[in-house]
């Protein structure tokens, strides 16, 4: 993926709508994490168990950030035991990422789309070849299976068939059974700050994904298929079912962060469209 460039801030519906994704991304973690403050960078602590938070740009800096605040924020990481992660816009914060990458880090780039707001979604059973697509309710018996797909999904990256199947499937569904995850994303689903799909085949989820709403706006991630069963149309199905069910809520903004530009592509078939880069840092492997 091309090094991106920062888009002119100064269309104004483009300026509004980031707007609105930065006031998403610094309320959404606050119901899971406490925000400790390093000047021109937020750090997002988890409090409890669950996947660790990260670091973003504060909503009241609008200056440089230097390597050495990064690097102040990476020794608290460190010393808290957590990732040293970094996750932000490219056009909001255009200054940050010399100073990630000055501090040693690797940026990954995503396009970050929002749905056309007249885009017309088909139904979620119109596009998973026969599967069955529901929103999960808190006793769904295949949400351990909707939990771990994503998991083995990313594990095996790309959009081409893989080798994780139902053996892999059912191994990783036990152990997010015993793990507590279960638990606390049924607390969320029962708060209304998350909302859960899957096509479910067999009892077990083949592909699933999770919007969380904040008011008028939501985020659909971690939306993964099972890799021997990709090139099914079952991660559009999903998506189709979340944006279903985002509207049903009064979501009115929905958008998502996607993968490559491969899967971009596939997104814009629901009505997706390219607004910006989402920029992702993490140490190299």
């Amino acid at each position: 993926m091309p090094r991106v460039t920062s888009v002119d801030l100064d269309d104004r519906p483009e300026r509004v709508l980031l707007d609105r994704l930065e006031r998403y991304y610094d309320a959404v973690p606050r119901s899971g994490a406490r925000a400790e403050d390093y000047g021109p960078l937020t750090l997002f602590v988890r409090e409890g168990q669950g996947w660790p938070f990260y670091a973003r740009p504060a909503r009241s800096w609008s200056g440089a950030v230097s390597t050495a605040a990064v690097a102040r924020v990476r020794a608290r990481q460190r010393e808290l035991g957590i990732p040293e992660s970094f996750e932000w816009t490219a056009e909001t914060a255009p200054t940050l990422r010399a100073a990630i990458e000055g501090s040693g880090l690797v940026v990954h780039e995503h396009p970050l789309m929002v749905l056309d707001p007249g885009a017309s979604v088909p139904a979620a059973d119109e596009l998973s070849g026969g599967l069955t697509v529901r929103t999960m309710g808190p006793d769904d018996p295949a949400l351990a299976s909707a939990l771990a797909v994503p998991h083995l999904a990313f594990a095996e990256p790309g959009t081409g068939v893989g080798l994780a199947g139902v053996t892999e499937l059912a191994e990783a569904a036990r152990a997010r059974a015993g793990d507590g995850s279960v638990e606390r994303v049924v607390a969320r689903i029962g708060a209304g700050l998350t909302s859960v799909a899957a096509a479910v085949d067999g009892g077990a989820a083949l592909c699933a994904g999770q919007h969380q709403p904040v008011g008028a706006v939501s985020e659909i991630v971690g939306v993964g298929t099972l890799p021997s069963a990709r090139r099914r149309g079952l991660g559009l199905a999903v998506t189709a079912a979340l944006v279903t069910d985002a509207r049903s809520r009064g979501v009115e903004t929905v958008f998502l962060s996607a993968g490559d530009d491969d899967v971009a592509r596939i997104y814009a078939r629901l009505g997706f469209r390219r607004v910006a880069t989402a920029l992702i840092a993490e140490p190299a492997e």
